[in-house]
């Protein structure tokens, strides 16, 4: 640790918190950080939250589409009493309720919860990263609260990212005017300016500097794969948990090239022929446009400096973080329907969809996953879609990160299905993905229930968070699977190991045996790999690309 960043942090610890000038208990907290003095609140369960503290200047203007800046200091003593507003973004998944102030391009502030009385205590500390496909979501979402997770001993926080073409354009004039001749990774770059603020703040809240672990769900674990392998992130993480996602597999960078492509394609389509006049466009128009049909996905970008090169390459030479993980994905990750479409689950129709996106590999598809009756060409075309769109993508990490990280890696199968929805949701019905939508039919929906976790279910239960959500209406046992699910990730935050006392026993994945993994349901347990052939074979067929 050079000299600056140790006086930093040891004048943060000597400011340390304050109360207000009563010196009650449930006075307003106030601590002080490197940029100025902050005022967050006492919960009624006690734990002290502070909401929307900025970790980077707000990118608009000329800072829009560059490398986030540093905080400009404060005299006054800023409220943080409510979070900031989130990213810019269309609505596009119908299961995130915001609590933000609103929508602005002016977005990149976290959120802190500490259960810290004084600086001293160094506690381990949680940053988590929302899921939404790099395109939507918000740290206020009310499954991501930190203050249940907090009431665990852990400082935790949720963190906001620029996102879609705000947080991932590229376009050669960005290029040339980066000084680390960067484009389109603004969404990552934010991500780890926060982990920066982190470190040099944290202790002023009680937190341990030297014992972060970042954490995330779908974009955001795809997101902690990133953190792990930037060369930016070095010596900033202790830890990383995953929940469906990595970019070896889901949402990977692209060459510059290719990004510098789209971005130039994507201005022509807006009506401009430079980056100034790009600049002018108002937020909400180029918002509109990003939501018009054929107007595609805005990648990260294989840029030289966030990424020095692919991803997967670097995991595979172990040149990652090398801290402990834990990581998973859930049952029903996507729907049968996602492969089928409107097709009734025959074998027929499940061979005919196989053979139409495989072509001369179907039949090793077909092997791998396969159906012996139409009985089970449903369960088996749910795995394939959910395999496709993030199953494979999480075991490729999980299975790298053990080979090559040199920490334990445990690995979780998430299998709870969510009860039946709450009365008062109506005629709400469940998108393919985890999502709910409002239906117009007056007539209450007659959808059956998933069979498994559906993608995303799994956030409120481990983080603790079951009552922040009131569409579904939840028995003992979803509480006793999130109070399990909770501890294990409570334990592996504070040790790196999620085993502890009242929990069944959760052994890493061991290089050269059958691998194992936690499944985790009202009954948890340990559970020895019996598709394997599948990953491996898909892990040939992406090979092959």
């Amino acid at each position: 640790m050079n000299k600056i960043i140790l006086l930093t942090l040891l004048s943060v610890q000597l400011a340390g918190f304050a109360l207000a000038q009563s010196g009650k208990s449930n006075a307003a907290p106030q601590v002080k950080t490197n940029n100025g003095v902050v005022e967050g609140v006492v919960e009624q369960s006690g734990i002290r939250s502070f909401k929307g503290i900025p970790f980077a200047q707000p990118p608009v203007g000329e800072l829009r589409w560059k490398e986030p800046q540093p905080v400009k200091n404060w005299q006054d003593v800023r409220k943080t009493n409510k979070f900031g507003p989130r990213a810019m973004q269309n609505p596009v998944f119908g299961d995130m309720g915001f609590r933000s102030d609103g929508m602005s391009e002016d977005c990149l502030y976290l959120n802190v919860w500490t259960p810290a009385k004084s600086a001293n205590e160094k506690l381990p500390v949680l940053v988590y990263y929302y899921g939404g496909g790099n395109i939507a979501g918000d740290g206020s979402e009310g499954r991501y609260d930190g203050e249940s997770m907090a009431g665990k001993g852990i400082v935790t926080l949720t963190v906001n990212y620029r996102l879609g073409v705000f947080g991932f354009l590229s376009h050669p004039e960005l290029t040339k005017e980066s000084p680390n001749r960067t484009t389109g990774n603004y969404g990552y770059l934010d991500q780890n300016a926060a982990l920066h603020w982190v470190k040099q703040n944290i202790a002023a809240f009680g937190g341990d500097p030297d014992r972060i672990t970042i954490a995330g769900e779908s974009a955001g674990s795809i997101a902690v794969s990133a953190l792990m392998v930037s060369p930016l992130s070095k010596g900033l993480i202790a830890g990383a948990i995953g929940e469906s996602g990595s970019l070896l597999g889901t949402l990977p960078p692209v060459t510059l090239n290719e990004a510098e492509q789209f971005g130039l394609k994507f201005a022509e389509k807006v009506g401009v022929k430079s980056l100034s006049e790009l600049r002018a466009v108002p937020a909400e128009k180029l918002l509109e446009f990003t939501d018009k049909p054929g107007s595609g996905r805005f990648m990260a970008t294989i840029d030289g400096y966030f990424f020095p090169k692919q991803p997967l390459e670097m995991y595979a030479a172990g040149e990652q973080a090398h801290v402990p993980l834990l990581v998973g994905w859930n049952s029903e990750e996507m729907s049968s329907r996602a492969l089928l479409g409107n097709e009734e689950p025959t074998v027929e129709n499940y061979t005919k969809a196989v053979q139409k996106l495989y072509g001369e590999n179907a039949d090793k598809i077909l092997k791998s996953y396969a159906v012996s009756s139409g009985a089970n060409v449903e369960q088996v075309a749910t795995d394939l879609a959910g395999d496709r769109f993030i199953g494979y993508s999480t075991w490729k990490w999980a299975d790298l990160q053990s080979e090559t990280g040199g920490k334990p890696v445990f690995r979780y199968y998430y299998s709870r299905p969510r009860p039946a929805m709450a009365a008062k949701m109506g005629n709400a019905v469940a998108n393919l993905a985890g999502g709910v939508t409002k239906s117009a039919d007056p007539k209450p929906a007659q959808t059956a229930l998933p069979k498994g976790a559906v993608h995303s279910a799994e956030i409120e239960y481990a983080m603790g968070n079951l009552s922040k959500n009131e569409v579904y209406s939840w028995t003992e046992e979803d509480h006793k699977v999130s109070r399990d699910m909770q501890n294990y990730f409570a334990n592996f935050i504070k040790t790196g190991n999620p085993n502890g006392s009242g929990l069944p026993n959760w052994a890493p994945l061991s290089n050269g045996k059958p691998a194992q993994y936690m499944q985790i349901d009202v009954n948890s347990r340990l559970q020895t790999e019996k598709n394997g052939d599948r990953y491996l074979l898909l892990d040939e067929l992406n090979t092959k690309k």
